[in-house]
């Protein structure tokens, strides 16, 4: 394959790269990594894993950085590794030991705290996170030696499974189904505060996001041969992160109207669905709701309103 082509090719990308972030990168390391390796400016993540956690981490390219709302929306799953006896003050094992204690606790024991956690829970922030308060980052204010009140905010655990457990090392590994949103470093340590011997998250990989599971990931190496073969496969069509919605057949006149900013009527569909529209050549071109009599846009996706098309 010609430079050329591979440009022309590379210029027309959109979707979704499903990445497994190593261990020692920030996530925006990896959106450096994947403009030079894409040659595309376009690219967002789509909620951030910190350097030293690895995992899935799904890439928006092209058209499909409209999608990173919805993604980083999606439910979460994580496997952490717990190690008791030590408080931190960044809850992680990065951080300054902060509290210390015996540890004499069961598997049972683990195994009755964790399942306390299950459901509809309230976390407080982490002082070393990427929120803001007041304008500032937590973290800025953290490295400062300034701690504020953080509001309680309300997260969601679907599951935790206790995976493995150390007692010789004082460590045990989990495995969680969870909202977004929520702190696997405040469970960590609430957890240990509830066994009464204090605990840090000491490693962390998130095994999927959405859709997305890390056995479906692709290292940056391995994206940079694809890529380099002119092998695109990596890239998940947009329309393919919506297919919870029925699919929408417009005719060409109608997908014109609807990409030159009219709404058109719903005929052919049920009032109050959320579909993917599609013209009469299968190219993706909105998700739009049956609302009224006509269909309201909530994302757009086509190529260009003058020939009503989108890339799929």
């Amino acid at each position: 394959m010609t430079m050329n082509e591979k440009t022309a090719i590379k210029t027309n990308l959109n979707g979704i790269v499903n990445v497994n972030k190593p261990l020692g990168i920030t996530s925006h390391d990896v959106v450096y990594r994947l403009r030079k390796i894409l040659n595309i400016k376009k690219i967002g993540h789509t909620g951030t894993l910190d350097p030293d956690a690895s995992g899935v981490l799904p890439m928006c390219v092209g058209r499909a950085t409209k999608t990173a709302d919805m993604l980083t929306a999606s439910d979460k799953q994580y496997i952490a590794e717990v190690t008791m006896g030590t408080a931190t003050d960044t809850l992680d094992a990065s951080g300054t030991v902060t509290d210390t204690a015996d540890v004499n606790v069961t598997e049972a024991d683990i195994k009755k705290v964790l399942s306390e956690f299950i459901g509809d829970i309230k976390q407080i922030p982490p002082m070393y996170s990427a929120i803001k308060i007041d304008g500032k980052r937590l973290y800025t204010l953290a490295r400062d030696g300034v701690e504020v009140e953080r509001e309680p905010r309300d997260v969601h655990i679907e599951k935790i499974e206790l995976i493995k457990y150390m007692s010789s090392d004082n460590k045990f590994v989990i495995k969680v189904d969870c909202s977004k949103g929520t702190y696997i470093r405040t469970l960590c340590d609430d957890v240990g505060r509830k066994l009464g011997c204090f605990a840090h998250m000491s490693a962390l990989e998130r095994t999927r996001s959405g859709r997305f599971g890390i056995e479906d990931a692709y290292t940056l190496d391995e994206i940079g041969e694809m890529a380099e073969k002119g092998d695109f496969s990596f890239l998940t069509p947009i329309d393919k992160v919506f297919e919870e919605f029925p699919k929408l057949i417009i005719s060409n006149r109608k997908a014109r109207i609807m990409c030159n900013g009219t709404r058109i009527s719903t005929q052919g569909s049920d009032e109050g669905i959320t579909y993917r529209v599609y013209d009469e050549a299968g190219n993706f071109l909105t998700i739009s709701r049956a609302e009224g009599g006509v269909l309201v846009i909530l994302k757009t996706f086509y190529q260009s309103i003058e020939n009503g098309g989108a890339d799929k």
